[in-house]
């Protein structure tokens, strides 16, 4: 019983520091930067 409540423990404690690591790494904003295509339309 006392093996179980300590792997229990131990998934709780990484189940946490999981959540804190996506958390922060979530928390940046994707690099942007500006992008321009010239576009021919061809009507006809």
């Amino acid at each position: 019983m006392g093996r179980i409540i300590k792997w229990l423990f131990v998934l709780v404690i990484l189940c946490f520091a999981v959540v804190v690591a996506y958390a922060l790494v979530g928390s940046f904003p994707p690099p942007t930067h500006e992008l321009t295509i010239p576009v021919t339309i061809d009507v006809d």
